[in-house]
C-alpha cells in the first residue's frame, strides 16, 4: 500500500507543476509577491508549518490593504484578517482549547465565519460548521457528536444557545459575536487579545473542518476534512481548469457552513482575491451586488439560478452583470433547460461541478460541454481517480450506470464517531457518497441519481434523473422530483412531483402523454402530484424522504 501511494504521488507531480506554472503565468501572481511575502513564506516553510492559513500571512505581507472580505459595504483587509486570526488562535490556546479540540461556528453568513474558522485551523483545532437554522435538539446533537469545547455564535441565536447550555457541560466557552452577554465570552475582547501567533509544526495535521452532511435521509454525519499538503495542490489544479484569477471579486451566496461557499471563497482567497458576503440569498439582491461590486465569480445551487431567471427579463435587464466571468453551480442536479437559459442570459460563463463534502471536487463541465450535453457534470478533474462499480464491485462497461467511487488527495478522514458508516462508503481507498453515474465515449459523466433513490418497478431499474430530465424538457414545468413508492403489484411505482410555471393549465393526463413519447413504458410515472414548491434543505437539495412520506 505504501509503494502504491508513493507511485500515485510521483505521477501527480507533473500535473501539479503544470497547474502552478499555468496560474503564475496566466494570472501574474508573481507580480503580487513582495520581498516581505517571500520572507514570510521562507520562514514558515523552514519551520515545516504547512497550515493552510499561512496564505493569509503571505497576503498580509504582499497586499496588506487589499480587501479580503466585504460585508454590508465594509471591507476587512488581508492584514486585518491575519491579525484577527492570530488574536483568536492565541486566545484559544490560552483558554483551554488545545490542538485537536473542536470549536463550533453557529452564525449566519458574516466575516467572523471566515475569521473564526481560520483561527481554529491556525491553532490546530477542528471547526464544526453548524447551520444557524438548527433547532435546539439538532444543535445539541451536533455538540454531543462533535464534543466541541467552544461555541462562537451571534446574538440573534441566543435563545437556541440558552436551550442547550445546561445539557452540554463540556463546552468551556460560549462566545457571543456582537454584544456583551451574561455568562458568555466577548468576541471583541478576544479580538483585542492582540499579538502575533507562531504557527507550530504539525498544526496542519491536527486542524480539521467537521462538515455535517445535510441529513436528507436521517441524522447528519460529521465528515472530517483535514488539510494534507495535497489539499493546496488539489485546489490549484481545480483553479487552473477555470478562468479564476488573483483579481477576482467572488460573491458568496450559499451558507458558509456548506462546502460550496467555504470551498469557493477559500479558492478566491488562496489567490488573494476579494470575497463579498451575502447575508442570505435573495435573487434581486444578488443582481444588485454583482453590479455594485463588479463581481467576477460566484457559486450558486440550481435552485438559486432558477429563482434569478424567474425574476423575468424586465428585472434582469435593470442590472449590469457583464463583469461575471464564472458562475459555478453544483450541489444538486442541473436541469438541462435551466443551464441553457442561464447561459443565454449571462453568456457562456456557467461551470457545472460534481463534488461532495466527503470527496471534494471531482468533475467539471465547462460551458462548451454544457452546450453539447446540457446535463453533464463534465470530465474528471486532475488529481482524481473515478470508478463506476456494480453491486458486486465490478467496473461497469462504458455507457452503463454504476455507483461512483472517487480517490484523490483530499478525501475526508471519514465520518466522526461512525466507523461503520466510513467503512461502508470505502472500497480499496475509493470513497462513495452513493451517487449513480454513467460515462459516455467522450469521457463526460452524467449523474443518474442516488443509489438509495433508484426505483425498481416490475424488475426494471428506473433512474429518477432520467425521468426528471424528460419532464424538465416540458415547457410548462418549472421543477420536478421523482421517487419510488410501494406498490403491491409492481413492488414500486414511479411518482413524479411537479411544480408548473405560472398560469399553466397542465394536467396529469397531459404529462402522461408527454412521458410516453420521451420514456419507455416502465419509466413513465403512474402518479403525478402537483405542488407549489419542492421541499428543499437550505443548500437546495430536494428532500425526497419528505416526498415519499407525502400523501397525495
Amino acid at each position: 500500500m505504501v509503494g502504491e501511494a508513493l507511485v500515485r504521488r510521483v505521477r501527480q507531480v507533473p500535473g501539479r507543476v503544470h497547474s502552478v506554472a499555468t496560474l503564475m503565468a496566466r494570472d501574474g501572481l508573481w507580480r503580487r509577491t513582495s520581498p516581505r511575502g517571500m520572507v514570510v513564506l521562507a520562514q514558515t516553510l523552514a519551520k515545516q508549518a504547512m497550515n493552510p492559513t499561512l496564505i493569509y500571512k503571505i497576503h498580509a505581507a504582499n497586499s496588506p490593504n487589499h480587501p479580503a472580505i466585504i460585508w454590508r459595504g465594509t471591507a476587512l483587509r488581508y492584514a486585518e484578517v491575519d491579525a484577527h486570526m492570530d488574536a483568536l488562535a492565541s486566545w484559544l490556546n490560552a483558554h483551554g482549547i488545545a490542538k485537536g479540540d473542536r470549536v463550533m461556528l453557529f452564525m449566519r453568513n458574516r466575516p467572523e465565519y471566515i475569521v473564526v474558522q481560520g483561527a481554529t485551523t491556525r491553532a490546530g483545532c477542528g471547526s464544526v460548521n453548524a447551520s444557524w437554522r438548527s433547532t435546539p435538539a439538532e444543535l445539541e446533537y451536533l455538540l454531543t457528536n462533535s464534543q466541541a469545547k467552544a461555541v462562537f455564535f451571534e446574538a440573534s441565536l441566543l435563545p437556541t444557545i440558552d436551550a442547550v447550555r445546561a445539557s452540554c457541560p463540556w463546552v468551556l466557552h460560549w462566545v457571543c459575536l456582537d454584544r456583551e452577554e451574561i455568562n458568555c465570552d466577548s468576541y471583541e475582547s478576544i479580538r483585542a487579545h492582540g499579538g502575533g501567533y507562531v504557527i507550530e509544526k504539525g498544526s496542519d495535521e491536527d486542524a480539521a473542518v467537521f462538515i455535517y452532511t445535510s441529513g436528507t435521509t436521517g441524522k447528519p454525519k460529521g465528515a472530517v476534512r483535514k488539510f494534507p499538503r495535497d489539499a493546496v495542490f488539489g485546489a490549484l489544479q481545480f483553479i487552473a481548469e477555470t478562468p479564476m484569477s488573483c483579481n477576482d471579486v467572488h460573491l458568496v451566496t450559499c451558507p458558509l457552513y456548506h462546502s460550496t461557499a467555504f470551498g469557493f471563497s477559500s479558492f478566491t482567497q488562496l489567490l488573494g482575491g476579494s470575497v463579498v458576503i451575502m447575508d442570505e440569498f435573495k435573487p434581486e439582491a444578488f443582481l444588485k451586488l454583482v453590479e455594485k461590486h463588479r463581481v467576477t465569480t460566484t457559486a450558486l445551487v440550481p435552485t438559486m439560478l432558477h429563482r434569478i431567471l424567474s425574476l423575468g427579463k424586465d428585472v434582469l435587464g435593470r442590472y449590469d452583470t457583464s463583469t461575471l466571468r464564472v458562475i459555478f453551480t453544483g450541489g444538486a442536479p442541473l436541469p438541462g433547460p435551466l443551464g441553457q437559459a442561464v447561459m443565454d442570459h449571462f453568456g457562456d460563463v456557467l461551470f457545472n461541478f460534481y463534488g461532495a463534502t466527503e470527496v471534494g471536487l471531482v468533475t467539471l463541465a465547462k460551458p462548451e460541454d454544457l452546450r453539447r450535453e446540457p446535463t453533464t457534470i463534465g470530465r474528471v478533474l486532475p488529481g482524481n481517480e473515478v470508478m463506476l462499480l456494480d453491486d458486486n464491485g465490478n467496473v461497469v462497461p462504458q455507457g452503463q450506470v454504476g455507483e461512483l467511487f472517487v480517490r484523490n488527495g483530499t478525501l475526508v478522514e471519514g465520518y466522526h464517531n461512525d466507523t461503520a458508516g466510513t467503512q461502508a462508503s470505502m472500497r480499496d481507498g475509493f470513497f462513495s457518497v452513493g451517487d449513480l453515474a454513467r460515462c459516455d465515449a467522450q469521457g463526460r459523466y452524467f449523474i443518474e441519481g442516488r443509489k438509495r433513490d433508484m426505483v425498481i418497478s416490475g424488475g426494471v431499474n428506473v433512474y429518477p434523473a432520467e425521468v426528471e430530465g424528460a419532464l424538465e424538457r416540458h415547457p410548462a414545468i418549472a421543477e420536478v422530483a421523482v421517487v419510488g413508492v410501494p406498490d403491491q403489484e409492481w413492488g414500486e411505482r414511479v411518482r413524479a412531483f411537479v411544480v408548473v410555471r405560472e398560469n399553466s393549465q397542465l394536467t396529469a393526463d397531459d404529462l402522461k402523454v408527454w412521458c410516453r413519447t420521451e420514456l419507455a413504458g416502465p419509466k413513465v410515472p403512474r402518479d403525478f402530484v402537483f405542488l407549489e414548491a419542492l421541499p428543499r434543505n437550505p443548500t437546495g437539495k430536494v428532500l425526497k424522504r419528505e416526498l415519499r412520506d407525502l400523501k397525495p
